[in-house]
């Protein structure tokens, strides 16, 4: 479901989002999550003292990044900024979106406060929409225990066709079994089946008749039904990161209802 930028993915990272790697072998891993779901901890307790920190290319917005080795594989974790959803009212939502979009990370872990997990599993959704390469860590289950809540693991698996560990990350509880998943998701030797959300047949209707006219200009470099909900939406951010990221410099456009929303001439 992710993107293609015009160069090696690779090379994109270095020159989109100013990642540099030391080797084309290492794995890319992006943290998301809401804010105080205890994704800091997670991002620590994996990396250790191996992590710096340092800005979004032309944002404000800060980000951390480390590194950890699991079964004599490098991963390169990315904590994204906290956000509650993926829909860019914010800089730091806009952030998230581009780097799980279109820096094509090889896995995309999403943590989860267990305590108010239906809160957070809206921008699990999101992020299932855009990328198949998802691990949902239901962390703080200690505090769920302590607040009488039962979190049915097995059964989130089932609903959301994808990989879920439950963790209690400052006490260093699950966070092997988190590598194991996201290592099997990284490296392909796990498939997942995220459950798409499904609207009503008037909205279906209107997603399916702007996403054949997105195929012509993405050809398969983007998630058109995941545009076309965008563009509905009135996400004027997304065009864009479209522009910046997937189109060549050459007469190319995005039209819908028979109006050109989106064009380099």
């Amino acid at each position: 479901m992710n993107s293609t930028c015009r160069s090696c993915p690779k090379t994109a990272l270095n020159q989109n989002f100013n990642i540099k790697l030391k080797s084309y072998d290492e794995f890319i891993i992006a943290l998301a999550g809401n804010p105080n779901v205890g994704k800091s901890t997670v991002f620590n307790a994996l990396t250790g003292l191996k992590q710096h920190t340092g800005n979004w290319p032309g944002k404000t917005v800060s980000n951390a990044r480390g590194n950890y080795r699991y079964k004599d594989k490098r991963f390169t974790l990315v904590d994204l900024p906290g956000t509650y959803s993926l829909l860019a009212n914010s800089v730091e939502e806009q952030v998230a979106r581009d780097f799980i979009c279109f820096g094509k990370p090889d896995a995309t872990i999403v943590v989860a406060d267990a305590t108010c997990l239906e809160r957070n599993l809206n921008i699990v959704l999101q992020i299932m929409e855009l990328t198949d390469k998802v691990v949902l860590c239901i962390n703080l289950m200690d505090e769920a225990k302590r607040k009488g809540i039962l979190v049915d693991i097995e059964k989130l698996k089932r609903k959301l066709g994808i990989p879920v560990v439950a963790t209690i990350a400052r006490k260093g509880e699950g966070l092997d079994n988190l590598m194991d998943k996201t290592y099997n998701i990284a490296l392909g030797l796990e498939t997942t089946s995220p459950k798409q959300v499904q609207y009503p047949k008037v909205i279906e209707d209107k997603i399916d008749k702007i996403s054949k006219q997105l195929q012509n200009t993405l050809k398969d470099k983007l998630n058109t039904r995941w545009v076309a909900l965008r563009l509905m939406e009135g996400d004027t951010t997304i065009l864009e990161s479209i522009g910046m990221f997937v189109l060549d410099k050459k007469d190319t456009y995005i039209e819908r209802e028979g109006t050109c929303i989106y064009g380099y001439q």
